[in-house]
């Protein structure tokens, strides 16, 4: 992203999305666990992924990424499209992909584990995959040609799963052992599938093509921020118009398609993508329009390294350095609240003044 182009909302918004990943969901528990069980009732499952068909805050934060990233897109590409051609930003968005991908594997342990064990689909797979797919759209179609082809690949996905029997079963299904990314997966997915029985992977093949458009809208929220013929308020109500439609539709929708994170359901695209439509309308209002800032900083220090610190907490333990530090337990079911609350806040900060130094230092290491 170009520094005169640079729009702080958006990358506030990746280091909010960040936040959760590096150690704020575990502060966030560590915080609950400290109220009666009425409210951990009410705020516990938002801090963790939906068992099957529903909606947590918590499966907001992977779509959300997969949306900020589709942004970053028309940033990246736009200027080398028209400066040096197609080509050029063909070897971006491969240099990008191929990196991406690489570090997936190793996040989840590479060939430690033998060939076989190599999963080949994680998250940073899945985004190196849909930051491929959506780039190439972007580079080929024209606005109305991403619609048309977002639309048909959420349609066919839902005719797929609500009309079309699993083969070897006879009928239609959307359950965790057998639905059409399984059957996918079982068959053309190798190496370790991550889900309860091992047959398929929740970031697997099939619905791979979904989150592709998780990532498309991104890009239309690019294209209304950086449409210079609407104001700034104009395009607030836009992003926030544009958001509590795709939310309705997806509200509306999932009565035949439910909103199923594991399968990523042309519904779940719908209600994150109205949701992070909205959640960028709210910070650009706040930061880019009525310019309160200051609150801001620690989220930039996030969201211009987010896939480095991604990996850093993989390869470094920050909960364990934290409890050399502080002792307390890093066990959310303990009966030590403050000690699993003191842990978790050292943590979040460790990985906070780590993001601070490579800020202040000025190294971003681009992915």
């Amino acid at each position: 992203m170009n520094s005169k182009e640079r729009i702080l909302s958006v990358d506030v918004l990746r280091g909010f999305d960040m936040f959760w990943l590096i150690g704020g969901t575990g502060l966030a528990l560590a915080i609950v666990k400290m109220f009666g069980q009425g409210v951990q009732n009410v705020l516990l499952p938002q801090l963790d992924h939906a068992n099957w068909i529903g909606f947590t805050f918590y499966d907001l934060i992977f779509p959300l990424f997969e949306f900020v990233m589709g942004m970053s897109i028309i940033f990246s590409l736009s200027g080398i499209l028209q400066k040096r051609g197609k080509v050029a930003a063909y070897k971006r968005l491969l240099r990008r992909f191929i990196l991406l991908f690489v570090l997936g594997i190793i996040y989840y342990g590479g060939i430690s584990g033998g060939y076989a064990d190599v999963r080949i689909f994680g998250v940073l797979q899945r985004l190196a995959v849909t930051y491929l797919l959506a780039g190439i759209l972007f580079i080929h179609l024209k606005p109305m040609g991403l619609i048309i082809t977002s639309v048909i690949i959420l349609l066919a996905y839902w005719i797929l799963n609500v009309f079309v029997p699993v083969p070897g079963t006879g009928i239609v299904s959307m359950t965790v052992e057998s639905n059409w990314a399984q059957y996918i997966d079982s068959i053309w997915l190798p190496g370790r599938k991550f889900d309860g029985n091992g047959t398929w992977d929740v970031n697997g093949i099939l619905s791979t093509f979904p989150a592709t458009v998780s990532c498309v809208l991104g890009i239309f929220a690019s294209f209304i921020l950086l449409d210079k013929k609407v104001n700034d308020i104009k395009k607030v109500y836009y992003l926030a118009g544009l958001g509590i439609t795709l939310l309705v539709i997806g509200l509306i929708g999932s009565a035949s398609f439910p909103v199923i994170k594991k399968i990523w359901s042309s519904t779940y695209v719908l209600v994150a993508g109205g949701l992070s439509f909205m959640l960028m309308g709210l910070f650009y209002w706040i930061i880019d329009v009525r310019g309160y800032k200051k609150w801001t900083l620690i989220f930039v220090w996030i969201g211009v390294n987010p896939i480095t610190i991604y990996m850093l907490r993989k390869l470094m333990d920050f909960n364990k350095i934290a409890t050399y530090i502080v002792g307390g337990t890093t066990d959310l079911h303990s009966p030590d609240t403050w000690g699993y609350l003191l842990v978790m806040a050292v943590s979040t900060l460790l990985s906070l003044l780590l993001l601070r130094f490579l800020y202040n230092n000025k190294i971003f290491i681009k992915v």
